[in-house]
């Protein structure tokens, strides 16, 4: 066993990483794009490529036209601040004597915080509790026989409801996903690739 796995093994937490450390390993940009990018690749990456990416992304050019400042500021803040912060976390297995970077398990606790939600957007937890209110006014409208609820047969008006919600659940689970470290549409992508 290798004196890092040794390590991981000694500071491993049974229990989820708490809010504040969720939030503080989030709070960076750079740390985003660790996560993004990892989570895209979904393999091991070197502590270089992972640099120029990131500076590519920062600087909003491809990687060929990075500079050696350019590079060298994001490395050096990788190495000696993001990377180790999160590998402490646990988010990330970073072997410092290599120079790589694997995304851990416990990434995947952070998906939930992740999720954006647009300036002109509405959040899901609102969606629900509209389509709660409609659902609502429609067993009410039926128990009160209004014209035309009173024409539904209560079955009908039950299974209505029932895929109306099992539909909207379909859709918040796919965007979900979507929006999730390294998928397609998450809100951390940089410029496109070269």
């Amino acid at each position: 066993m290798s004196a890092q796995e040794s390590r991981r093994r000694e500071r491993s937490q049974p229990d989820g990483l708490s809010k504040d450390t969720i939030f503080s390993m989030l709070s960076n940009q750079r740390r985003r794009y660790v996560l993004y990018h990892l989570g895209r690749t979904r393999e091991t990456v070197s502590l270089r490529d992972l640099a120029e990416r990131i500076a590519a992304w920062e600087n909003d050019v491809p990687i060929s036209e990075l500079n050696y400042k350019q590079r060298k500021r994001v490395y050096t803040s990788l190495h000696q601040t993001h990377l180790p912060k999160l590998d402490e976390a646990d988010i990330v297995d970073y072997d410092r004597d290599r120079g790589t970077i694997t995304l851990a398990d416990r990434a995947a606790e952070l998906d939930g915080y992740l999720e954006v939600v647009g300036e002109h957007d509405l959040p899901w937890c609102d969606f629900y509790l509209g389509l709660s209110a409609v659902a609502l006014i429609a067993l009410l409208a039926t128990w009160l026989n209004l014209f035309p609820f009173s024409l539904l047969p209560n079955l009908v008006l039950a299974g209505v409801i029932v895929v109306l919600f099992a539909v909207a659940a379909g859709a918040n689970s796919y965007l979900a996903r979507r929006n999730r470290i390294g998928g397609s549409n998450a809100p951390l992508a940089g410029p496109d690739e070269d």
